[in-house]
């Protein structure tokens, strides 16, 4: 991972900062289809730039909390695929507050990252 300035995060910013304060007006004027396609772009931006700042210490969230739960260790994709086999086995439901917790402890993330505003 590069030390230098300005980051990857800095420099999405940068760029929907841009987009968004000085083309889209631009496109709103001359056609506003485009204007809404930008805006489209810079949430996308966005959304990338939380990715890159907030999505590995998420996933070591997840990762730590499913190995609780689980009680074995794997990568993330394995402890994910093994609860998405216990849940359609029927071996866990809504009723096991560990899951519960798990559960909403992952969306909380994955909403910080997709739309901060929502909550």
């Amino acid at each position: 991972m590069a030390q230098d300035r300005p980051t990857a995060s800095e420099l999405l910013t940068a760029v929907a900062d841009f987009l968004r304060e000085e083309a889209t007006p631009a496109l709103d004027r001359a056609d506003p289809r485009l204007g809404f396609q930008m805006r489209v772009a810079v949430n996308a931006l966005a959304i990338l730039e939380r990715e890159g700042r907030l999505g590995p210490a998420a996933d070591a969230r997840e990762h730590d909390r499913l190995v609780r739960l689980l009680g074995r260790d794997g990568t993330l994709e394995e402890l994910n695929r093994e609860l998405a086999r216990q849940l359609r086995a029927g071996d866990r439901d809504e009723r096991d507050t560990g899951l519960m917790a798990h559960l909403d402890a992952a969306v909380t993330d994955k909403i910080a990252i997709a739309n901060p505003k929502w909550r």
